[in-house]
């Protein structure tokens, strides 16, 4: 059995001192892809510890952003990918792209809603696990970043 994502490239940034690395994956607009393109996600950021003690949550941002790309952007569509970008600065950061081929969303109308629903799940859920989360490309892009936490006292 084919694996439900694909590498397009694996790079490192040989020219810091702390390599970061940048991943990108392409994946089938399928809700079965999910699992397998999260967990090999989340091999590489805890290999490269740019978020150490924060992982829990940027799983469970990745699983709403994939969940949503898939569901609401591309609508399960079979012949539509997940497009996603991920970008690890080992103790500073995560950043993290997850585009889709769907038509796209107003961000603002949807929080709305979401808010008065009172809605745990979803961009809330995003929002409240990373530390920017903002949209572009007419709502098909979701852009995620998480900071590497500091050390209290310095």
């Amino acid at each position: 059995m084919r694996a439900p994502y694909s590498f397009r490239s694996v790079r490192a940034d040989p020219e810091s001192a702390v390599s970061s690395i940048h991943v990108e994956l392409t994946m089938k607009s399928d809700i079965a892809a999910l699992l397998p393109v999260v967990d090999e996600l989340m091999l590489l950021i805890r290999k490269s510890r740019c978020v150490p003690g924060g992982e829990r949550d940027v799983e469970c941002a990745l699983r709403e952003a994939l969940d949503n790309a898939v569901v609401h952007g591309n609508r399960e569509d079979p012949d539509k990918q997940v497009h996603i970008s991920c970008r690890c600065e080992p103790g500073k950061e995560l950043s993290v792209v997850i585009r889709d081929e769907g038509p796209g969303f107003d961000p603002t109308k949807v929080m709305s809603s979401a808010i008065m629903k009172g809605a745990q799940s979803g961009i809330p859920l995003m929002r409240l696990l990373m530390d920017e989360v903002h949209f572009e490309q007419d709502g098909r892009e979701a852009h995620m970043r998480k900071r590497a936490a500091t050390m209290k006292g310095s």
